[in-house]
């Protein structure tokens, strides 16, 4: 049988690292692009892998948030996961058009941070629970 805290914290861990990935992506590719013209060509400059981080990071994270949730009963945790889940399907999905660019790197990087840090409390309190 499965160790539900275990299984709980190492969700988040995931969800945690996957939002720091797409943070990474964001931050990362537009200065490798101005020394290394040739990494803008690979995949992960392509909109579609914004696409596929947020089909990994929003089960991921809105299942860790559910279970945390349910063990240490703080659901305010929720609006942090609910707003940074938000703010990365927006940026994702619409950010380029209503933000442009630089605007749409900093919603990305806000709602990874809100959702990293909605995470990083869910931990706490499931820790906390023991």
């Amino acid at each position: 049988m499965i160790n539900k805290n275990v299984f709980q914290f190492d969700l988040d861990k995931i969800a945690v690292t996957l939002s720091l990935v797409c943070a990474a992506q964001c931050l990362l590719l537009p200065i490798s692009a101005l020394v290394l013209p040739v990494i803008a060509t690979l995949p992960i400059a392509d909109e579609w892998f914004h696409s596929m981080l947020l089909f990994f990071v929003v089960p991921v994270s809105a299942f860790a948030m559910f279970l945390g949730c349910r063990k240490h009963k703080s659901y305010n945790i929720f609006i942090y996961g609910f707003i940074g889940l938000l703010t990365l399907i927006v940026s994702a999905t619409w950010g380029h058009d209503l933000f442009g660019e630089t605007g749409e790197m900093i919603s990305t990087l806000a709602g990874t941070s809100i959702l990293s840090y909605g995470h990083i409390q869910n931990q706490k309190l499931c820790k906390d629970c023991h």
